[in-house]
């Protein structure tokens, strides 16, 4: 075996712009609306949870908004990130299509997710912010923001959905480490999760309970502000370095990705790798497959409505138009946690429901299959929201075997899985079993889904 395996830009190379693709974008992303008037929020409604700066790029139009400086300069810390072609993976699978991922576990937090925690709390601090509140799922994004408070001396508060606080000791413990204070939710701190506990005293929790418990917090103190890891337009958009640097090395190494494809929960690390190569294709460049994979037990892509929903459980946040399986909707409690949300972002929705982007989902035992079998051949052990990338891109290079095909194919490996062993555990245990949400509460979310005109 030989040939190049890592392409690798220096730190100057670093992008100096994020890139909003909703200035190429062929319609209009829907608005965002308030929860009590049904009319467009504006930038005063937005208020008591972020800083102004964040609020102005949730709303731009502007194709190019600058990395300010003293963010670059933290960036350098593990920016630009390794592209790698998966030459061991390739031979293992004896196929012809060339095989590379964009590697994000790199990051000090072990994920993509510093490349929008860091901005998040330059800004707060920026404006002042000396707390803030969010929320976790498997705790990847919990840690980032740890991560960036510590660098800030900003106090960061953590509600992490209880099945993963319990599923994952290592990963809470790394927030504590960051100075972080960890709260497993729903939790008796805040109305919204006394209110689940009531009539779920065993809740496993949500991404959508955990919003509402963080919201609550920041709306009720005024020198608390709120972050949020994934969905919203700021955050896709931060993340969107990812992809800039990979169109980058894919010129450096003589290629260009024919499928793309990246997990989705919320949307933000599919974004980071697609959005930039979607903004290429945009502007009259080459099509390609962008590929979003879900988990079959939590399919907000392939089996949500798009509609205008609540982000968060208990209604605090404002009515969004997304593919969604209504806010009430709480998912099995499969390892996966990052991507155990009732919706997906309203940008990435938007981009699905316009045909420019395909979605699949996958049930969790094939895509640990597919995550044992990668770090067999490449050495890295994924994430289990990354294996799902994982196991459609060993798909799509089996259709290549299949069909004879030597196409390109690119996947955002957006994690490390060391602090998810005890999934890998579950698994060479045969514990692991492929859960299915229930279809009559589904139809229940969705029923009381809020009735919104025609916008």
């Amino acid at each position: 075996m030989s040939g190049q395996v890592k392409y690798t830009l220096d730190e100057t190379q670093i992008p100096k712009f994020w890139y909003n693709i909703v200035a190429d974008l062929p319609a209009a992303p829907h608005p965002v609306l308030h929860p009590g008037t049904k009319q467009p929020v504006g930038p005063s409604d937005l208020e008591p949870l972020f800083p102004m700066e964040l609020i102005l790029q949730e709303v731009s139009t502007e194709r190019q908004i600058e990395i300010p400086e003293p963010v670059r300069d933290i960036f350098r810390m593990w920016r630009p990130s390794p592209l790698i072609r998966a030459r061991r993976l390739e031979k293992a699978l004896d196929t012809p299509a060339k095989i590379y991922f964009k590697y994000e576990g790199v990051s000090p937090a072990g994920s993509h997710k510093p490349n929008t925690a860091v901005p998040q709390a330059w800004y707060n601090k920026e404006a002042g912010v000396k707390k803030l509140t969010t929320e976790t799922g498997a705790g990847q994004w919990g840690s980032a923001l740890a991560f960036a408070g510590s660098l800030f001396d900003i106090d960061v508060t953590v509600f992490q959905v209880r099945v993963s606080y319990d599923q994952k000791p290592y990963r809470r413990a790394l927030m504590e480490l960051y100075g972080a204070r960890c709260i497993p939710s729903p939790s008796n701190e805040t109305e919204s999760g006394r209110a689940v506990l009531v009539e779920h005293p065993d809740s496993p929790g949500s991404l959508g309970i955990a919003i509402s418990e963080a919201v609550e917090v920041a709306a009720k103190n005024a020198d608390v502000k709120y972050a949020l890891g994934s969905v919203l337009n700021h955050v896709m958009l931060h993340q969107t370095i990812i992809g800039q640097e990979a169109i980058q090395q894919f010129e450096l190494a003589g290629d260009d990705p024919d499928v793309l494809i990246a997990c989705a929960g919320g949307g933000s690390n599919f974004a980071g790798l697609a959005f930039p190569f979607l903004g290429l294709q945009l502007r009259g460049g080459r099509k390609r497959r962008v590929i979003a994979v879900e988990p079959a037990a939590c399919p907000s892509l392939t089996r949500g409505k798009f509609a205008y929903d609540f982000g968060d459980t208990a209604h605090l946040t404002p009515l969004v138009k997304m593919h969604t399986l209504g806010s009430t909707f709480i998912p099995p409690g499969f390892h996966a946690g990052g991507l155990r949300y009732h919706g997906m972002g309203p940008l990435v929705s938007h981009l699905y429901d316009l045909g420019l982007i395909e979605a699949r989902a996958y049930h969790q035992i094939p895509c640990f299959e597919a995550g044992v079998q990668f770090a067999r051949a490449e050495g890295i052990v994924p994430a289990p929201e990354s294996t799902h990338a994982v196991r459609c891109a060993i798909d799509e290079a089996l259709r290549c075997k299949a069909e004879g095909k030597s196409e390109t194919i690119v996947f955002n490996l957006s994690g490390h899985g060391h602090f998810d062993m005890g999934a890998y555990i579950s698994y060479f245990a045969g514990n692991l079993v492929d859960q299915n949400y229930d279809e009559g509460e589904l139809a229940m979310a969705l029923a009381g889904l809020p009735s919104v005109a025609a916008q």
